[in-house]
């Protein structure tokens, strides 16, 4: 790490443990500020993702089956937070392993993200009963990490040794960020607790955005501080109830503005330049509470019509819709066990719903040829990208019609 790149602020500053010339270069983080002064533009930023939230959080509230976006809205969280790092995988792949529930093999990256989901739904868990400590974060992290790649990096466990930001082939010299060094991380991690769960008259929107960055910036785990990190941000949303359901997925936004929000973080560490890191942030809340307020519209248009379609039929045909809607992805089973009916009761509901146009033809996926029924139409509304520029625009009319017809 080069020291001459990096400013004193009241954030931190470079150092070297003293006494020992040899010594690498690290960052040392200053506690968190308490207060922070913000530019107009920040105000600007923070009076549009309060507004964008605002929207989500009333959606949150409205719907009386808040699990089928729940399930969909967080696999998409997980997929994009997991390939910031590296993972490679899709969408389809990870709905076509939760849909097999155990009967396909999955890959590597596949199952990187279904701990994610297991790490989120264990946050969220214990969120019922534990405030943002390191006890709960510890246990998300021992979920994400273990039995996977990195899963040698003490899962659940604070890193007792250095690491630094870079390629491969870095060393703590040459790497661009290297964090603090182990003796220092129990008392940073107190007051990274403090900050989080004590009184402020700081925006929650704007202790949050301090709270990833300080986060990401003490690297307290040996491997998955990313994925920690961004799940941290739902946690707090929902623990300042913000949020009542995990219905933002801002995953999907840094994902998209992954150079530069890298470079922001680094920018407050290297210069202090938090208005611009706090702005980002808060455009990322915004963009993700539109895009889900927006994606969720037209699922519940979608939903309606063909509940309106099974409304017609006197089988069983309805009690797919919202398996669908879960989970675009349909095996035999998976509707057995669902309606509790037998195989050729799930074949024939199946072919109906081929019939009207739900599912397309059998898919044979995977070594062992386990046959998928997938909705495309569903599938295309969870992957499609999304345009955050059009959101503004489409959030208020698509949150008057999930109010009007989510039933």
């Amino acid at each position: 790490m080069d020291p001459s790149s990096y400013a004193e602020t009241i954030f931190g500053k470079p150092m070297r443990r003293p006494g020992d010339r040899w010594a690498f270069w690290f960052y040392a983080p200053n506690p968190l500020p308490r207060t922070v002064e913000l530019s107009e533009a920040t105000i600007l930023a923070l009076s549009t993702a309060d507004s964008s939230l605002g929207h989500l959080h009333g959606l949150g509230q409205l719907i009386r089956n808040p699990q089928l976006l729940v399930g969909p809205y967080s696999t998409r969280e997980a997929l994009a937070s997991s390939r910031i790092e590296g993972t490679n995988t899709s969408l389809a792949n990870v709905m076509q392993a939760e849909a097999a529930d155990g009967a396909a093999t999955v890959d590597a990256d596949v199952e990187e993200v279904k701990r994610y989901l297991r790490a989120s739904e264990t946050g969220y868990r214990l969120l019922a009963t534990l405030p943002l400590t390191q006890r709960l974060i510890r246990q998300a992290h021992r979920e994400l990490v273990s039995g996977v790649r990195g899963a040698e990096k003490l899962p659940g466990e604070i890193r007792t040794s250095p690491v630094w930001i870079g390629s491969p082939t870095d060393s703590p010299d040459s790497a661009t960020y290297v964090p603090p060094l182990p003796e220092s991380l129990p008392d940073l991690m107190i007051d990274w607790e403090r900050f989080v769960n004590e009184p402020s008259r700081m925006p929650v929107l704007v202790r949050a955005a301090l709270m990833h960055y300080q986060f990401e910036t003490i690297h307290p785990f040996l491997d998955g501080n990313g994925r920690i990190g961004r799940l941290l941000v739902g946690l707090m949303l929902v623990q300042e109830r913000r949020l009542t359901t995990p219905l933002l997925y801002m995953s999907g936004y840094l994902e998209a503005h992954r150079n530069t929000y890298y470079s922001l973080l680094q920018g407050v560490r290297e210069r202090g330049e938090i208005q611009e890191w706090i702005q980002f942030f808060l455009t990322a809340i915004a963009r993700s509470a539109d895009d889900a307020v927006h994606r969720a519209g037209l699922v519940v248009r979608l939903r309606e019509e063909y509940l309106q379609d099974a409304a017609r039929s006197r089988s069983m045909i309805a009690g797919l819709v919202d398996l669908i809607f879960t989970n675009p992805y349909l095996t035999v089973r998976r509707v057995q066990n669902h309606l509790g009916i037998t195989n050729q009761g799930a074949r024939n509901l199946i072919k109906d719903a081929q019939a009207r146009g739900w599912l397309g033809d059998p898919q044979a996926i995977g070594r062992g040829g386990q046959l998928y029924w997938v909705s495309a139409t569903v599938l295309d509304i969870l992957e499609r990208p999304f345009s955050y520029a059009d959101a503004d625009v489409e959030a208020g009319p698509v949150a008057r019609t999930v109010t009007d017809t989510w039933s």
